[in-house]
């Protein structure tokens, strides 16, 4: 593949506040064209959590022409810092990690009106408008610094990493913070989902299939077990269980001796995510006296939120409401649930609408993204506007 032409940079900001809505205007659309072509750019990098340093490498580079001074810090999250005094600052962040192996090819297809292939929406041109946003909102002197995170360690056992580290390293206190996710525009998220991921393994005593058919078998262990935490279900609570992965046998004519699977809980509430969890351990944990089984915890995302009412959330609904855009209140797992455990206000907003997320099909719209970047500065402009 022929290497391509950089981007054009987009501008540092430097000029004060702005007064009226922010708006994309001439300005606006002209960085639309950046941030479309920034989105092809680092959806073709493959960026399997944990390996994310190429990507990084690229943020770099990009902000570095944007005329920021970008620094990467011991997580491997890269910032930049626009403007900004000395109260606390706003944390704007976007996810470098995504879900694909690098074995999947990273092929990006431009259509009409639409860009299709691995991460185009989750999150590349998350991340590949957080230059956009900043310039949009034009911090001015007499306010907190904005900073701009790459994160890593989003997506699946990251478990947040990025994000966590970011918040307990920031230079400054955290007011706010604002996750972007690529394909969420018109959606608010206040509702942090909550989730418990186990590896869940069964061990037996195995044997010949026929000759000793009464013999446990951890598969049959591990089916029963799958099959019962399908159901599981919180009343009044909206839930969710998914085995992702399951495993297990040496051979089609023996009794199993090991099974595994990797299953993930998820509540909308901090209760009803307990509720799950005490739910399915009684279920995993129903075995024989033969089988022996383990649970390793391979990730935990706290549930939490901001109310409707809150300055943030009134912030992110107004400046929908002023783009035209219907705006609605959701609830999701993003970086901002990490804010929310550690007591900081925080939305999850998006750029554009899309769909398909995690798999190779992905795709986003391209016409929504001059709306995506000004709703984003808006809501900026305005929840600082609340705070002098």
């Amino acid at each position: 593949m022929k290497p391509r032409k950089p981007p054009a940079p987009v501008p540092a900001s430097t000029g004060p506040a702005s007064t009226g809505p922010a708006s994309t205007g001439p300005a606006g659309t002209a960085l639309v064209g950046t941030v479309l072509a920034r989105t092809v750019e680092l959806a073709r990098i493959p960026a399997p959590t944990g390996s994310e340093h190429d990507r990084a490498a690229v943020v770099r580079r990009w902000w570095v022409e944007d005329g920021w001074q970008p620094r990467t810090d011991d997580a491997g999250n890269v910032w930049a810092q626009a403007g900004g005094g000395d109260g606390p600052g706003l944390l704007v962040c976007a996810h470098l990690d995504t879900v694909f192996p690098a074995t999947v090819p990273h092929v990006v297809v431009a259509g009409p009106g639409r860009l299709s292939g691995p991460s185009v929406g989750d999150d590349s041109i998350g991340v590949a408008s957080l230059a956009a946003v900043a310039r949009l909102a034009a911090p001015g002197a007499g306010t907190g610094p904005l900073w701009l995170v790459a994160t890593v360690g989003e997506e699946g056992t990251g478990n947040l990493a990025g994000i966590r580290h970011a918040l307990g390293h920031a230079p400054q206190p955290v007011a706010a913070v604002i996750a972007i996710e690529g394909n969420y525009l018109g959606r608010v998220v206040i509702t942090g989902v909550g989730s418990v991921r186990w590896r869940v393994s069964y061990h037996g005593p195995g044997g010949h299939a026929w000759e000793r058919s009464g013999a446990p078998s951890a598969v049959h262990a591990a089916a029963h077990a799958v099959a019962q935490l399908a159901g599981l279900d919180v009343a009044g609570a909206r839930c969710s269980v998914n085995i992702g992965t399951i495993g297990g046998g040496e051979a089609i004519n023996a009794r199993a001796r090991e099974a595994w699977f990797e299953v993930d809980l998820r509540a909308d509430g901090a209760a009803a995510l307990a509720s799950l969890v005490e739910q399915a351990g009684a279920i995993v944990r129903a075995t024989g006296d033969q089988i022996r089984v383990r649970i390793d915890e391979i990730g935990s995302r706290p549930a939490g939120g901001i109310a409707e009412s809150s300055a943030l959330a009134r912030a992110a609904v107004a400046a929908h409401e002023r783009a035209g855009v219907l705006a609605e209140l959701r609830a999701a797992s993003t970086d901002a649930n990490a804010a929310y455990a550690a007591g900081i206000p925080a939305v999850a907003l998006g750029v554009t609408r899309g769909e398909g997320e995690h798999t190779p099909e992905e795709w986003i719209e391209t016409a929504p993204v001059a709306d995506g970047l000004g709703v984003l500065a808006e809501t900026i402009r305005l929840f600082r506007e609340g705070q002098q």
